[in-house]
């Protein structure tokens, strides 16, 4: 597919919308984005390296940059998001921000030493394109760190929702926003031009009295779908009463409570630079792929 024919899943003005209206209480609801971005300073505690300017993008009520400015000492860290009410919340924490959309990056090449981001680059129509301009505006040798919903990412409530629309109409329409795998991810990164890509995952699961309660959740977290074109036809009551029968039947718990699924896929690389580690030339293993596969490991 060329570059130029990306599918415009997503519209980012209803997904402004939807941020808008979960600034309200969103410190309510805002415990996957504190968890995420704690684990995305942990991993920044693993290097040596200094960061001088830093940039969260995605910032929602700028936890993360809040906390990269005091862990991690940047000289300056800007806080930047789609969504004008949630940089309300971000400079309430005295974080410099910026309105920006993750799709189209102001920035001149070069401008940062970090660029960090929690639970936003899902929502993103042309990942690779926004992974190439995230890697144009760090300096050599500077690092991105990202964490977002991965492909099972509320594989119960989707299908769910299938099962009750085929039932009651005869036909599905998307309802749960698709999300990228951790293969497609690493092809990505590759292709974006990050040096020492890794790519990881981790599961959390969420339990809720009833599914009702996970979508009040997803409201208030600003995860509501935003699709480019919705289905004409809405989801009435008699499906959401049928989807939260399925719900419980089939990802129920002995107490009662249902599970809800959230891959969390972290990303990091580095903007090239001279020093760097490079691989090595093809054909120069010492070692043949025979012999690694034959040799005994031990625990």
């Amino acid at each position: 597919m060329s570059r130029t024919s990306i599918p415009i899943l997503f519209d980012r003005q209803r997904l402004i919308k939807h941020r808008t209206r979960a600034a309200l209480n969103f410190s309510d609801y805002d415990f996957l984005k504190s968890r995420v971005s704690n684990a995305l300073l942990e991993r920044l505690d693993d290097t040596s390296h200094r960061f001088a300017r830093c940039l969260d993008l995605g910032c929602h009520h700028g936890v993360l940059a809040e906390n990269i400015s005091k862990r991690v000492g940047c000289d300056s860290v800007l806080a930047s998001d789609i969504a004008p009410a949630m940089l309300d919340l971000a400079r309430d924490r005295g974080v410099p921000t910026q309105q920006v959309d993750e799709a189209h990056l102001p920035f001149h090449e070069q401008s940062f030493d970090l660029v960090a981001s929690a639970l936003s680059l899902h929502w993103v129509n042309d990942l690779l394109g926004t992974l190439i301009q995230i890697r144009r505006i760090l300096k050599p040798d500077g690092l991105f760190l990202a964490a977002f919903f991965g492909e099972a990412t509320l594989h119960e409530l989707r299908a769910s929702l299938m099962e009750a629309e085929s039932e009651l109409t005869g036909g599905v329409a998307a309802r749960v926003s698709p999300f990228a795998s951790l293969q497609d991810m690493a092809g990505l990164m590759q292709r974006a031009g990050f040096a020492l890509p890794v790519v990881d995952k981790d599961r959390l699961t969420v339990r809720y009295q009833t599914p009702f309660d996970l979508l009040r959740d997803l409201g208030g977290m600003g995860e509501r779908a935003a699709f480019a074109q919705p289905s004409a036809r809405g989801l009435s009551r008699r499906i959401l009463m049928r989807m939260a029968q399925i719900y419980q039947r089939d990802y129920a718990d002995p107490d009662g409570k249902v599970r809800a699924s959230f891959d969390i896929i972290y990303l990091s690389g580095w903007a090239p630079a001279p020093h760097q580690p490079q691989p090595k030339a093809r054909g120069s293993a010492k070692v043949s792929l025979a012999e690694a596969l034959s040799a005994k490991t031990y625990k």
